[in-house]
């Protein structure tokens, strides 16, 4: 870990950070994560770190996901298993949905192990301990309640004590029902005492029934009592509850001991989830940031005999304090050249100095935390090895430390312990005594930073160090700028130029009298005045320079968005185009369809009335001509979308995400040959046309949920290559061959879009009939079924609609 103790962090407000990061948060564990994360000074620990970040924003950005469900800090219980202690019924609950849990997110990360590596790695060598959670799913219910099954001997106790609990509840009823003993009782009820059935009698009945007496009301006047006969009933019944519990004890105790057997697997996984929950709380941290991932480079080793620079690089671009309202802040831009390392910032007071210092140096702590930083894309920072403040405000400094003296004992331990792979921050340099001598040892200060080539940022009122900054190699200026029209500061950090002295025109501004204004001016250097009026002029310059940049900024944003807008409409107009072919091309089919119909049924007509067979085969070549023009038709439309589809629309690639118009169905791109393609949905290859399937454009891809995999897919399924027929014939076999075809018939039919099937089973006694009808009301993707009409069958068909 970097070498920062607990009063630079909190000077930079770093423990602020942490507690926003905690917010997002779904798992206790995760949050200890958080509060216990530090800056590395390893570079690749930092850029994994970060790609980790990155990974968990992209997931956040496709996927809906809401955190840990059912996920659970067990440790608790797996220190119970480790002492051989047993655990409740509830805490073996809580280890249960734990692992549901792991195993769920487990399973989803196999599965898109290739878009997310490193999420995918937390998961690599996670086991889910065999057979725990089934276990503890055949022994306790979901409310946590030990079930009958649970073990033999739990169901013999229980199946026993039922029968006893019948019979005493029998004998008490006696004694309320009887019209003897009824009018004794205070209430015609059964209770209990003690764990044992009781009678209340009134007091005056004493001694009528005899019994033995248990408890008393707090007036007296009701005794609880059980009568002699129904003891040994009672003891039987005693007996069994002890039975009964010290039989749960064993069963919880098992369960727990079966935990021990997978302490490291528990263990292990817990952590996975807890690093896996803290991962994506750092991508939904920098989501609601706008946060970006910055480009983390090595201080570079640079010759001793060319050695004027310590190799470090700091670039940020429109940086933003991450504790500050992103609406109102105002971002800077910081970058060193190579050859400067050290910033002189000069500026008014509330203008802004500290907080671009502390946008740095927590901008650095973030990043090699791993955390993204508020900054625009392209930012870029070393890997410091240590990070040292000197901040004087009230909220990061107590107020012993406030005064000149507890400033120089922070920076005289700053300086013991900095060296050429450090980041220095000082706030107000040399402040607090007198402005000769303050600005003299701030000096001094500086010029020790950069002979030891320790990259430094500064803030400062003296002038003497904007000369310094000026002449001085490695040294730059930068300064806040102040608006003289309103009196208020813009914010705004520019390097390269030194704050100007704004008092006299403030002074002028407020109202003081022009004599003073006047007689102020004169005691100033007139070369100091050329040079204030030259330095006015070029704030100007830069000031028009920055709206000008401003508006062309907003006009390429503008343009993007009309070109993104223009995109998405022709991207619409071209799916509908597209539609509108496919119903047409359907709806051509679809009148093919028909016509053979009526082809088949005037064959049918012409071999039942027996016209002379010239008619016949003069008939039959009409049709054969009719059916070879819609057919020929339905060939040149389809070769027309084909050819337009290619046309106005890129071709899809090897390994695309398409979708099948005929099956409705999503899946990937694995093979084309011509026009002839190849899909994979699922486990599942289906063999279609160019022109049935539809590219997915990625967006439309990055919207769609991912389920979380709770169980791999155990159901085998049918090909879909191969549409199965509308009918299927099953007269002549028996009720058991008829109900293991016609499963696997229906799930075909289903997968392949069938809207109905019709199922020939005959007549005959009715049995078969009835038998398949049965089995069709208890599957729940049938609507629903009914008899053929009289053309189909009657009730020797059944036509079924598929769901």
């Amino acid at each position: 870990m970097l070498a920062i103790d607990e009063k630079t962090l909190n000077i930079l407000e770093y423990p602020k950070i942490l507690e926003q990061l905690e917010k997002y948060t779904s798992f206790k564990l995760s949050a200890e994560l958080v509060k216990q994360l530090r800056p590395t000074p390893d570079r690749e620990q930092a850029s994994y770190a970060q790609n980790l970040t990155k990974e968990s924003v992209l997931f956040h950005s496709k996927h809906n996901y809401s955190g840990l469900a059912g996920a659970h800090d067990i440790r608790p219980i797996i220190e119970l298993a480790r002492r051989e202690g047993t655990a409740t019924p509830q805490e073996l609950l809580d280890v249960k949905d734990t692992l549901i849990a792991l195993r769920s997110i487990k399973h989803t990360f196999e599965r898109i192990q290739n878009d997310y590596p490193r999420l995918s790695g937390l998961f690599a060598t996670i086991t889910v301990p065999s057979g725990v959670i089934e276990s503890i799913s055949r022994a306790i219910s979901d409310h946590g309640e030990i079930l009958d099954n649970a073990s033999l001997a739990l169901s013999a106790i229980r199946h026993e004590l039922k029968i006893v609990r019948d019979r005493l509840q029998s004998k008490l009823q006696h004694y309320i029902s009887d019209p003897a003993t009824a009018p004794l009782l205070q209430e015609p009820i059964i209770t209990q005492r003690e764990g044992r059935y009781v009678l209340p009698v009134r007091a005056d009945f004493k001694g009528r029934i005899k019994a033995i007496i248990h408890d008393q009301s707090s007036s007296g006047a009701t005794l609880f009592i059980e009568p002699l006969p129904i003891v040994e009933l009672n003891n039987q019944n005693r007996q069994l509850q002890l039975d009964e519990r010290d039989e749960e004890h064993r069963i919880l105790f098992s369960l727990t001991s079966q935990l021990a057997n997978h302490l490291k697997e528990l263990e292990t996984g817990l952590d996975a989830l807890a690093k896996f929950d803290f991962a994506l709380a750092c991508g939904k941290y920098a989501l609601a940031l706008g946060a970006t991932q910055p480009d983390l480079v090595p201080i570079e080793d640079i010759p001793a005999p060319v050695k004027n620079h310590p190799g470090t690089t700091l670039r940020l671009i429109q940086a933003r304090h991450p504790l500050l309202d992103p609406n109102n802040v105002v971002p800077i831009d910081i970058e060193f050249d190579d050859k400067t390392f050290v910033l002189v910032i000069t500026g008014p007071n509330t203008g802004g100095k500290t907080v671009s210092l502390k946008t740095v140096g927590l901008l650095a702590l973030m990043a090699q935390s791993g955390l993204h930083i508020p900054a625009a894309p392209g930012s870029t920072l070393s890997v410091f090895q240590q990070i040292f403040a000197d901040i004087g405000d009230e909220q990061s400094i107590e107020q012993s430390l406030s005064t000149f003296s507890g400033h120089v004992k922070n920076i005289v331990r700053i300086l013991a312990q900095a060296d050429s792979r450090s980041l220095i921050i000082l706030d107000e340099l040399g402040a607090g005594t007198d402005p000769q001598e303050g600005a003299a040892l701030a000096r001094a200060i500086l010029t020790y930073l950069l002979n030891r080539k320790i990259t430094t940022l500064v803030t400062t009122h003296h002038p003497e160090l904007k000369l310094f900054a000026h002449k001085t190699p490695g040294v730059t200026n930068a300064c806040v700028e102040f608006d003289l029209e309103t009196l208020q500061p813009t914010y705004h950090l520019t390097i390269g130029l030194p704050g100007r002295s704004n008092a006299i025109a403030i002074a002028q501004r407020l109202g003081m009298p022009s004599e003073i204004i006047e007689s102020a001016r004169n005691e100033i250097n007139p070369q100091e005045l050329q040079s204030q009026d030259l330095l006015d002029e070029i704030y100007h310059q830069r000031e028009l320079t920055r709206q000008a940049h401003q508006q062309a900024e907003s006009n390429r944003k503008e343009a993007e968005s009309l070109r993104l807008e223009l995109s998405r409409r022709l991207e619409n107009i071209e799916k509908e185009r597209q539609d509108i072919l496919y119903h047409a091309e359907q709806e051509v089919q679809s009148i093919l369809s028909e016509i053979q119909a009526e082809a088949r049924k005037v064959r049918k007509q012409l071999s039942h009335a027996q016209p002379p067979i010239e008619d016949i085969n003069k008939v039959e070549d009409q049709i054969s001509q009719i059916e070879e023009k819609v057919e020929k038709q339905i060939r040149k439309q389809h070769q027309l979308t084909s050819h337009q589809q290619r046309k106005t629309s890129q071709l899809p690639k090897i390994g695309d995400k398409v979708q099948l118009r005929s099956l409705g169905t999503k899946g990937i791109l694995t093979q084309m040959d011509g026009d002839e393609i190849e899909v994979q949905v699922g486990m599942l290859r289906i063999r279609s046309d160019l022109a049935d399937i539809i590219p997915i454009i990625e967006e439309e891809a990055a919207n769609e949920p991912i389920a979380l995999i709770t169980e791999p897919p155990k159901t085998h399924l049918p090909r879909v290559d191969e549409v199965p027929s509308w009918e299927i014939d099953v007269r002549g076999k028996t009720v058991e061959e008829v109900l293991e075809i016609l499963e696997p018939y229906i799930a075909s039919a289903l997968y392949a879009g069938l809207p109905f099937v019709r199922i020939i089973h005959g007549k005959g006694s009715g049995r078969l009939r009835q038998a398949i009808r049965a089995h069709l009301k208890n599957n729940p993707h049938i609507l629903s079924f009914k008899p053929g009409d009289d053309r189909e069958g009657g009730e020797g068909v059944t036509v079924v609609k598929l769901n």
